[in-house]
């Protein structure tokens, strides 16, 4: 493992599916390098603008055919995340494909196809890690979308990490997440004290883990409204409007929400005279625009639990005062793409915005088109936009006030129309921070607000060891304590112990704190000894076990044996002062033994030997032959000897499973001859002297065989 992890997250949107990397350092690494506050902090992730993709359209889209989605949609995704991960992280970087709004509007099995589709071609065409493709490749709810935005700007904000910085009064620190596609909206936030205390029922806990394994944890409301964004209102808009007309089969429909002069089809193209059908003709009235899709709100539906917000769905009041929420996407896009018109202010103002919004959408089509030819509102605007903007204005004003309830900032307060709210707010920002009660954003601190980084900053939090033992796991689910019964893991389930740190081995055995560290190591290594010790084969074995049983032998009684010795010496070679050897016989002295011609021994029924036949009998003085100093093995095998001669050869009897040493090998009739030794001719009588050594051949008993 290097010291960056990485992680791939593909935002499947109703329009298009973009892909974001982000890396963050592994924990061990992170906690060498961080301070008392950077270990009380989330881990810290990164990402660069180069490192995000979309690709057009929806992978909604393919719902017809599933089975394009990988070569035509995935592929290029894919081949930029491999591009941007180094090779050797690939198989331990997580991808997600998280779809939303789009892929929610689809049939069970449309979708479920869609799904599988894409989980077998990500597994097929990547090495990226994905584990569990329920967990991995999913379509998300709105609140859960909405939870990972709330995580994303409070941790670019830094409300996670320095809570004092971001104190917005009553104890109060984080900030509330607006967010707005082409199919859903979201909200979410945490309410004030007492609101908590009222719904706690209604809240979500969320979980995250610092650097140094410290939890913090956040109880949230988060609600979403599908068919609330600015495309599926709009589809609403129109449906409103076909049936509010007089004449079903009418050709021209008024649309307020269009520049005067402009016609569209229906779903929002270019129109000509040769096209058959009904046909959107603009009018150029913002303020009727305003009031036809006020309806869209649904604010007449039945609450069931007070109060409610849109479309009869519960919420806790909302305290502007220490609630300040920010918004993202069509938020950003319809208050600052078009109508920011060169403005060097970014701040939002009901009444500026709303001003700019009029002078824009009363002028007649011609006059727009001179004015996108001249980039009079920006490079940015283009045809499409400028087809859709009055809408878009319209329902974000009227979400924004009428449904959620933000109050109008420079519109209670207007001196003339030469005031500027925008101006006055901006003055105030850049005193308190983003503590306005709404404010579009694109970027903080140059990094795009997205809900794939709450995604990814859950993940990476969960992959830091729990601090102590009984830590709860990283995620969101009911508030309740514990681990809730509907829980959701960032991630297949992971339990790091304390004493892990998601380090590499080299690191956790050179470096690592654990006062486990050392009997573990020795551990690992007995555990390699005993698997190379049963592998290493059954002859082996034996002759290893003769070697250590006779290093713990007894001193032998026998009066010219040394008496003292140091400990271990002589009984491990790299332990005595000098090199063993074995004792030579004396070449000058009598005869003592003979080698026998091959003859079998009457006292040996089958003439084996344990200790020489081995071809591992250890190297001593002459000693006391009466006394057994062998110890039996478990397996039942006689290695006993009763008597001993010089090199270890044994004239005593041995059992059939001795067939291991050097003598057997040969497979000859041939064993060595009995020999009766005198106590007074011990080791003084020469080889020389055996009628063996003057025959031609030896014989084939003693012929030395390299061992297997």
């Amino acid at each position: 493992m290097g010291k960056w992890n990485y992680g791939v997250v593909l935002d499947a949107g109703s329009s298009g599916t973009r892909a974001h990397i982000y890396r963050w350092l592994n924990n061990s690494t992170a906690r060498k390098a961080a301070d008392d506050d950077d270990l009380r902090s989330l881990p810290e992730i990164k990402t660069k603008s180069s490192w995000t993709m979309k690709t057009h359209p929806g992978i909604s889209s393919f719902a017809s055919r599933p089975e394009e989605v990988g070569p035509e949609h995935l592929a290029d995704l894919l081949d930029h995340a491999r591009q941007i991960v180094p090779r050797e992280s690939h198989k331990e970087t997580p991808v997600f494909l998280l779809a939303t709004a789009g892929m929610r509007l689809l049939p069970d099995r449309e979708r479920s196809l869609l799904l599988d589709q894409i989980c077998s071609y990500t597994r097929a065409n990547s090495d990226f890690w994905l584990p569990d493709c329920d967990v991995h490749i999913q379509v998300i709810p709105g609140v859960t979308e909405g939870l990972y935005g709330w995580v994303a700007s409070n941790y670019l904000l830094g409300a996670f990490d320095a809570p004092e910085a971001h104190e917005h009064g009553n104890g109060h620190h984080t900030y509330g997440f607006l967010d707005m596609g082409g199919a859903s909206a979201q909200i979410a936030f945490a309410p004030n004290a007492t609101e908590s205390a009222k719904h706690a029922n209604d809240l979500t806990l969320m979980r995250l883990r610092n650097v140094d394994g410290s939890s913090q944890e956040h109880r949230v409301f988060v609600t979403s409204w599908l068919e609330f964004g600015v495309n599926e209102a709009r589809r609403r808009y129109i449906e409103g409007l076909q049936e509010a007309s007089a004449v079903d089969s009418a050709r021209e429909l008024p649309d307020p929400c269009l520049p005067a002069g402009l016609r569209t089809t229906m779903d929002g193209k270019p129109w000509s005279s040769n096209l058959s059908g009904s046909h959107l003709v603009g009018t150029g009235r913002f303020d009727e625009c305003l009031r036809q899709t006020y309806p869209l709100l649904d604010k007449d539906a039945p609450c069931l639990d007070h109060p409610c917000l849109l479309h009869g769905i519960h919420a806790p009041a909302i305290d502007f005062d220490v609630n300040h929420f920010i918004g993202i996407s069509e938020y950003w896009h319809t208050t600052h793409d078009v109508f920011e018109m060169g403005h060097k202010d970014k701040a939002y103002d009901f009444n500026t915005y709303q001003e700019r919004v009029q002078a824009f959408c009363s002028q007649d089509w011609a006059a727009i088109e001179s004015g996108m030819q001249r980039h009079e509102w920006g490079k940015k605007l283009d045809q499409e936009k400028a087809y859709q903007i009055c809408f878009k204005a319209s329902w974000v004003i009227n979400v924004l006030h009428d449904g959620i309830g933000f109050p109008r900032v420079g519109l209670e307060d207007t001196k003339g129309s030469q005031h500027n709210g925008t101006a006055e707010v901006l003055s105030q920002t850049k005193n308190k921070g983003y503590l306005d009660p709404f404010q579009p954003v694109n970027k903080i601190d140059s990094t795009e607000v997205s809900w794939t980084l709450g995604k990814m900053v859950l993940y990476a939090s969960s992959q830091v060891p729990m601090g102590v033992e009984d830590s709860l796991p990283v995620g969101f689910g009911s508030n309740v304590a514990g681990i809730p019964a509907d829980f959701q893991y960032p991630s297949v389930e992971l339990m790091l112990t304390p004493d892990t740190h998601g380090e590499s081995w080299h690191d956790a055995l050179l470096h690592g704190q654990s006062s486990r560290r050392v009997p573990g190591f020795i551990l690992f290594l007995l555990i390699i000894l005993l698997a190379t010790f049963f592998l290493c084969g059954r002859g082996r074995r034996l002759r290893m076990y003769h070697r250590c049983s006779n290093l713990f032998r007894r001193s032998p009684s026998h009066p010219n044996h040394p008496k003292k010795r140091r400990f271990l010496g002589g009984k491990l070679p790299f332990f005595s002062a000098r090199p063993p050897s074995y004792e030579r016989v004396l070449e000058d002295g009598p005869q003592e033994f003979d080698l026998g011609s091959g003859g079998s021994s009457p006292s040996s029924p089958d003439g084996h030997n344990s200790d020489a036949e081995s071809g591992f009998a250890p190297p001593r003085r002459a000693q006391s032959w009466g006394t057994n100093h062998t110890p039996s093995l478990k397996f039942g095998l006689d290695n006993a000897s009763t008597g001993t001669i010089g090199l270890g050869i044994s004239a005593g009897s041995g059992t059939a499973m001795d067939r291991a040493g050097l003598v057997v090998r040969t497979e000859s009739r041939d064993h060595l001859a009995p020999v009766a030794l005198g106590p007074t001719m011990n080791g003084r009588r020469s080889r020389t002297g055996s009628p063996s050594r003057t025959q031609q051949h030896r014989s084939p008993s003693m012929t030395p065989l390299s061992h297997d």
